[in-house]
């Protein structure tokens, strides 16, 4: 027998502790009963009528929450699990629906409160600032609280601040009600995904969380589409903001029927109690592997903002300067640009989750590097779909395409890193932490700085009109592609049909958004660093949940006499 399964005496644990902790049920055959050890001598030990029993060590159960060991015969998933997990995905579709609508009217809602790029840029970023600040106390209170109440509370809240938000005439009313949006999204994005680490454990989990953020690409291709199309539809980009809200109120009644899991139930863990939040925060200050894959997550949050902030607009002024395209719609390209980013998620999350499981029976570390060769695969791709628009709209589709399937493996391998590097007790608490890092330095700024940087940029190139001459075009494609005579001579008409303000404005946001690739590769080095500690960090926080829970029922443990 292997020393690894060695078998080990240890204390007889009251059947309640045994039923509640599956790290425990799962003993040897020779459990149970004194009676039942009095009866056998398995192994050709002696019988004893002691409080003792052969249970399989900490070791090995600690191996299995792992996942170095195969994973023992999954429980059939029940109706109620999957009814939590339908209603969380739905509830994440619309989220991220009602998040990107604006960005599928954005040229329509420029002209409405006549704002330039760097005020449109203002309006994602104020719903994430206040999206990223009130993450903190929704974490700590979903640490502690009912989570069912307070994500219904949240998507109530957002609900109804984005049906109010589409009747206001005035900008500064307008962006404030886009903030108070974020405040009710904060609390539901902090506390979804703790509970399904709650239902579920090792492949299973990961697949249900795949499952959960697979929802996000889809829900933001979602938006493009029904806010544009609506906004065509009822010839008023107003009404494009009304369709979340009521499948808003539908997710509210939907969550109010879920069940709240007890915290660390999958884990066998449900036994430990919260420490302060002080505590917490310390601990998660020390977990390098949570903030080093914080940050690099919060590179891609940049990237992700950035391009789906401001990737319908740029695309349509480019197609635009090509011959014939002078009359195309934004939503046209909008529409175009939601079904792209949807199927990039229907593809590239699952793909990621789908990798991380094949892989990690071999590389037990490949979380991190599946999530940096993405990042480093994606640089390239969004290059080569920024110089397309006025040369190829299909190309420029192909590789905005697979800059989002490579970008997308990294999403639910995150949520997944940090569900297992972290207790369960703290997990709320982790990912109000890291939504507070990854927004505030990732996708609450990008928006507006892509937007300051276009305006800062635009302004030089006014005051330089020969930068923008035919001449410099043709020299400019002739440097990019080393383009055909054909070529050649389309880049002369278009430069000749597009005015010079519209040609000012494209080459104004493709050079501030040059700026997403050297983040991309930032990322995937955060990512690369995150490789080195992730086994250990994991090990700790597997070890600590289960000495806590031991010592809580202990602790809990009735005194016999």
């Amino acid at each position: 027998m292997s020393q690894k399964h060695h078998q080990a005496y240890q204390p007889l644990p009251t059947a309640a502790a045994a039923m509640d902790n599956p790290a425990m049920s799962n003993s040897s055959s020779s459990s149970g009963s004194n009676d039942d050890v009095a009866s056998s001598e398995p192994l050709g030990l002696p019988a004893t009528y002691s409080s003792q029993q052969l249970v399989t060590s900490d070791f090995d159960s600690m191996e299995r929450l792992r996942g170095n060991e195969s994973d023992p015969a999954p429980r059939s998933t029940t109706a109620s699990q999957w009814f939590t997990v339908g209603v969380l995905c739905f509830v994440n579709l619309i989220n991220y629906m009602d998040r990107f609508t604006i960005a599928g009217v954005l040229t329509e809602v420029q002209s409405d409160f006549q704002i330039d790029d760097d005020s449109a840029g203002l309006l994602q970023t104020a719903f994430v600032v206040s999206y990223m600040i009130f993450a903190p106390l929704f974490g700590y209170l979903g640490d502690r609280y009912s989570r069912r109440w307070l994500m219904a509370i949240g998507v109530a809240l957002w609900s109804t601040t984005t049906l109010l938000g589409s009747y206001m005439q005035q900008f500064g009313w307008f962006i404030t009600f886009r903030a108070l949006v974020g405040i009710g999204e904060a609390s539901y994005s902090t506390i979804a995904p703790t509970l399904i680490s709650d239902l579920f454990v090792n492949s299973l989990r990961s697949q249900m969380l795949a499952m959960f953020y697979f929802a996000i690409p889809v829900g933001s291709g979602l938006g493009y589409i029904v806010g544009s199309k609506t906004a065509h539809l009822a010839n008023n980009w107003r009404w494009a903001l009304r369709v979340t809200p009521i499948l808003g109120v539908i997710a509210v009644v939907l969550i109010i029927l879920i069940k709240d899991p007890k915290r660390g139930q999958s884990e066998g863990t449900q036994h430990m109690e919260p420490t302060d939040f002080r505590t917490d925060i310390k601990e998660l200050l020390k977990n390098r592997s949570f903030m080093l894959s914080t940050a690099g997550f919060t590179c891609v949050a940049f990237v992700a903002g950035a391009l789906a902030w401001w990737g319908p607009k740029y695309i349509h002024l480019g197609l635009k300067m090509q011959p014939g395209n002078e009359d195309l719609k934004l939503d046209d390209v909008s529409y175009k640009f939601g079904l792209v980013a949807m199927g990039a998620g229907l593809i590239g999350v699952p793909l990621g989750s789908f990798l991380a499981q094949r892989l990690r029976h071999r590389i037990e570390n490949c979380d991190p590097y599946i999530c940096a060769i993405g990042l480093f695969i994606s640089a390239p791709m969004v290059f080569l779909a920024l110089i397309m628009p006025t040369l190829s709209g299909t190309l420029c589709f192909i590789f905005v395409f697979a800059a989002q399937v490579t970008l997308n493996l990294s999403w639910s391998i995150v949520a997944d890193m940090l569900l297992y590097v972290v207790l369960p007790t703290r997990r709320s608490t982790a990912e109000a932490f890291q939504i507070l890092i990854s927004h505030a330095l990732g996708d609450a700024g990008s928006p507006y700085l892509v937007g300051a940087i276009s305006v800062a940029i635009k302004g030089h190139l006014s005051s330089q009109p020969k930068m923008i001459s035919p001449q410099g075009l043709q020299s400019m494609s002739q440097v990019l592609e080393n383009a055909t005579e054909t070529v050649t001579e389309g880049l002369k008409e278009f430069a000749k049909a597009s005015s010079s303000e519209d040609v000012i404005s494209f080459e104004a946001l493709q050079y501030s958004l040059f700026s997403t690739t050297f983040v991309e590769v930032l990322g995937g080095i955060f990512f690369l660093c995150t490789a080195c500690y992730v086994i250990s960090d994991r090990r700790k926080a597997t070890q600590a949940s289960m000495e806590s829970s031991n010592r809580q029922q202990v602790a809990n443990r009735p005194v016999s006499g």
